[in-house]
């Protein structure tokens, strides 16, 4: 503390950019360190010490050469950061031994170049500092304590400050020299008569980030949280308080925002002892990580208590052993048990306690979710374990990977309730192909289906049957589609396809407000074509037929997209469950290239689809009892007549005569090129004829592409770690072909 300190440092720095009140903010290394001790006893002063810095970039700005009078030349011959600051060390120490003191704090005209300047690179550098950098006192806050009538801290400046106590300015040229020279004069006057102030204000600076649990119940200052965009998905909550190294951050003040599959996507909400530091942060906007720079905006308290605020216990107890590394596993096998998992992390990873410090991720009703967080008490097992990154578990490889306290509340909450705040940015109206699943019929006025409403959220296609009893048998093949939300869950609404209109009549007056696992479901007698609008985002109740978004007039497309082309769309399980446009498929056709049917859709002036809008999910009925589904992969040949109506069909059907698995990419940007897709899957060592851009009936770019892996696993293994990451900004979702 500055009140057991013996002396003072008065220090000073300058940089190769802006400097006073922008000093750090543009990022620019240290050019000037200028010292000077005074001993707070004795009133005496030490030598006066100049020190040129050479930074990595030799580069100064017009403004900084005018300020400090500094040349490139002079740069060139002085010491690197970490040489001056050793000198630095050195020479404070043995002044202070010289005068026969004890020890010293550093005085400083405002906290910048402390904060924004010498922390921050340092840390880039990686440069052990001097234990005086963690501590030092606001010359400005010590002014306005020992003169309150001065006015605010904010409107201080060093010739403001020396005019109130009636000192003259100090003649000197030299920037670095005049300011340190005019600052000690000031604390010389304020330790005298009249004043006789001490310093007892000291700021500090924390020396590393304490991670923690939030309540939902804690009051946050919303004038205390950022939000971080930009950073790399595998940036820990270590690594982000490195990137504000300088600023005090709360304890478990950095959470990390995951998209709608549970990844990481590049944001982070960080929340600051105080408002100041909170500010200073925003200083940083557009500061570089690595090679990457960071975006930094003004965030909620609200916000920040959506994704790391919890209240499970469960979490709490896992998280109450301090000083622990969190390590988190994705993608377990739903059956894997806890001694697996220990036996997979092997015996030079010992988890904190055992099966103790293993968390698995669960769903309300108890389901795992193929997530887990593991406890370790060094860095050293936590490294070993990062060693199994990609491993195989079981017949599935485990992604392991940092984690944060406030990311195992973030999964937590995901899984246990609401939906997180949306961070995805919006898509744009764009045409894409409309996919249907080769069941449902065409879409009619006859009354031969009924709708199921009110369904208990855990129902599956076996309780359904139960429910209708007798009439089961009266069920059309394929004839139950369940209905999920836009979070990909049961809305409780299903839809049956009976034999006739008098079947469906039957079992609407029969099981009516019939009771399903304590709960009443309503059955309506409908047509095939209310269930399609329904099923396309419409609604259908007593009070008559509302239209689907897509059908409104004021949602008509741009005459740019009144087409679509007419090339077969690619069908695939995982195409089924893209939120789809359904409608009436034409009848099958078949090809000459495959012997299975595939249904699409006639390009129609009236059918797009709005990315923007929240479509009902359809989920076809699972390969059981009379609602049996046959599931069709995409036909080679499909993908044949995609390839032959590209613009240069030759050239393009390379793509389906190498081997390996083919892979659809679709939502790129408009202006993507092959050189851009080959980056997205750096690592896979793909080339450039593995890769086929398609393009519209127009001749434009259609925003997907064909990709060809080396091997079916490979291709697996890729939809599994891109699919859904951002391409230039940009969602892309992947779909295996074959």
């Amino acid at each position: 503390m500055a009140s057991h300190s013996d002396t003072l440092v008065v220090f000073f720095g300058a940089t190769a950019g802006a400097n006073g009140g922008k000093l750090g903010s543009d990022e620019r290394e240290i050019i000037l360190l200028v010292w000077q001790i005074v001993d707070l006893h004795e009133k005496k002063v030490g030598k006066l010490h100049r020190c040129l810095v050479k930074p990595d970039t030799l580069e100064l700005t017009e403004q900084c050469k005018e300020e400090t009078g500094l040349t490139v030349d002079e740069l060139l011959k002085a010491e690197a950061l970490d040489k001056v600051l050793q000198q630095f060390e050195q020479s404070v120490s043995a002044e202070v031994k010289c005068l026969g003191r004890n020890s010293c704090t550093l005085c400083v005209i405002s906290p910048l170049v402390i904060r924004q300047a010498i922390h921050p690179e340092a840390s880039k550098k990686n440069l052990v500092l001097p234990e005086c950098f963690f501590s030092f006192v606001d010359l400005r806050k010590e002014f306005e304590k020992c003169c309150p009538t001065a006015g605010p801290v904010q409107n201080h400046t060093i010739s403001s400050m020396t005019e109130y106590v009636g000192l003259s300015a100090v003649t000197e040229q030299l920037m670095g020299v005049r300011e340190v020279r005019t600052m000690v004069q000031l604390v010389l006057s304020l330790l005298a008569e009249p004043y006789n102030h001490k310093f007892t204000c000291v700021e500090t600076v924390k020396y590393k980030f304490d991670s923690g649990t939030c309540s939902k119940t804690e009051p946050v200052d919303s004038e205390t949280v950022i939000r971080a965009r930009g950073l790399p998905w595998q940036s820990s909550d270590q690594d982000i308080a490195r990137f504000f190294k300088g600023l005090n951050i709360a304890k478990g003040g950095v959470a990390l925002c995951l998209n709608a599959q549970g990844r990481r996507n590049g944001e982070a909400l960080v929340r600051f002892v105080n408002v100041e530091h909170r500010d200073l942060a925003l200083e940083r906007h557009k500061h570089h990580m690595g090679n990457r720079y960071i975006e930094v905006y003004k965030a909620t308290g609200e916000e920040f208590l959506k994704i790391a605020g919890g209240t499970s216990n469960e979490v709490a107890q896992f998280l109450s052993k301090e000083n622990q590394v969190i390590i988190r596993m994705r993608g377990l096998p739903f059956t894997a048990t806890a001694q697996e998992v220990l036996a997979f992390l092997g015996p030079e990873s010992p988890v904190t306690d055992g099966a103790e410090g293993l968390l698995f991720v669960k769903y309300p009703d108890g389901r795992p979710t193929g997530d887990a967080f593991v406890l370790f008490s060094c860095e050293e097992y936590a490294q070993n374990s990062l060693k199994k990154h990609k491993q195989i578990l079981g017949k599935r490889y485990i992604e392991l990977f940092r984690s944060t306290a406030a990311e195992v509340q973030q999964v937590l909450n995901r899984y246990m309730s609401t939906p997180l705040i949306s961070t995805l940015p919006s898509s744009p109206i764009m045409p894409v192909p409309v996919l249907a699943p080769p069941f449902l019929p065409t879409a009619s006025s006859t009354r031969d289906c009924i709708r199921l409403r009110g369904l208990p959220y855990t129902a599956g296609i076996e309780d359904i049957l139960e429910f209708m009893g007798e009439h089961t048998v009266d069920i059309k093949p394929h004839g139950v589609h369940m209905v999920l939300n836009q979070q990909g869950r049961p809305s409780g609404d299903a839809f049956i396809q009976m034999k006739s209109s008098d079947k469906a009549f039957m079992v609407a007056q029969k099981c009516h407000k019939k009771t399903m696992k304590d709960r009443y479901v309503e059955v309506f007698q409908c047509s095939t074509e209310e269930m399609s609008i329904v099923l396309m985002g419409g609604t259908l109740n007593r009070s008559g037929l509302s239209p689907p978004p897509c059908k409104l007039p004021c949602l008509s497309p741009p005459t740019a997209y009144a087409a679509f082309p007419t090339a077969p769309a690619i069908l695939s399980e995982a195409a089924l469950y893209q939120p789809p446009l359904l409608a009436a498929p034409r009848p099958p056709q078949t090809t000459a290239h495959s012997p299975h049917t595939m249904a699409y859709y006639p390009h129609q002036p009236h059918l797009y689809m709005n990315m923007n809008m929240n479509y009902t999910a359809y989920y076809p009925s699972p390969p059981v009892s009379p609602s049996t589904v046959s599931y069709f992969a995409a036909p080679h040949g499909a993908v044949a007549a995609a390839v032959a109506a590209q613009p240069h069909p030759a050239a393009a059907s390379s793509v389906l005569t190498q081997p390996g698995a083919l892979v659809r990419m679709q939502g790129l940007p408009y202006n993507a090129g092959v050189k851009d897709i080959l980056s997205f899957f750096q690592g896979y060592q793909l080339l450039p004829d593995s890769v086929l851009i398609l393009y519209n009936f127009s001749g434009q770019c259609s925003g997907e592409a064909l990709v060809t892996f080396p091997s079916e696993e490979m291709a697996r293994r890729a939809v599994a770690d891109f699919s859904n990451h951002p391409f230039y900004g940009q969602q892309v979702h992947l779909v295996l072909c074959n």
